[in-house]
């Protein structure tokens, strides 16, 4: 079953959404976990370069963080997409990737989408590379940050990927 064959809505996060999508991406164990404060104020004030896909009950169940980069306004830097392990497997991550992108897209003239993923996240991996796919994109790849720029101990390096221009 995908995302598009189930009851799911995806639409943007409000502030109410804040506590929930800092759990999922607690429980995700795989993210790095960002205060509960900074969920809180992305829900405000990141809202519309973000999205969360909600439950037939409303409940968000799933979400894409990113924001517009202030030196590149045509490119949608995804923070963080985290989905409920009970709706894993379904196509969510990447219908809200391609919700969000055309939202964007259509609002802001995005064009361009990045993020930066840990070397051996295949889930994340494989998740981008087929959006490039998807949208008949180039997809580059080089390090952002090195382990060795992380003051706060042992990190793998944030390999940049970058995603564009977008075609469909």
């Amino acid at each position: 079953m995908t995302a598009a064959q189930t009851d799911l809505q995806i639409d943007r996060p409000t502030v109410a959404d804040g506590a929930v999508l800092w759990r999922i991406a607690r429980d995700s164990k795989v993210l790095d976990l960002n205060s509960s404060y900074s969920y809180l104020l992305w829900c405000r004030d990141f809202a519309a370069t973000s999205a969360v896909a909600r439950d037939e009950r409303g409940e968000p169940i799933g979400f894409v963080s990113g924001y517009l980069r202030p030196d590149s306004p045509r490119t949608l830097l995804v923070w963080q997409v985290a989905v409920d392990a009970s709706y894993r497997g379904r196509g969510l991550a990447a219908a809200l990737l391609d919700g969000l992108a055309a939202r964007t897209a259509e609002e802001h003239g995005v064009d361009t989408v990045e993020t930066t993923i840990t070397p051996g996240n295949t889930a994340s991996e494989r998740l981008f590379t087929a959006f490039a796919e998807r949208h008949g994109a180039l997809l580059e790849r080089e390090v952002l940050f090195d382990a060795g720029q992380f003051p706060d101990g042992p990190h793998d390096p944030e390999v940049l990927y970058r995603i564009g221009p977008l075609t469909r």
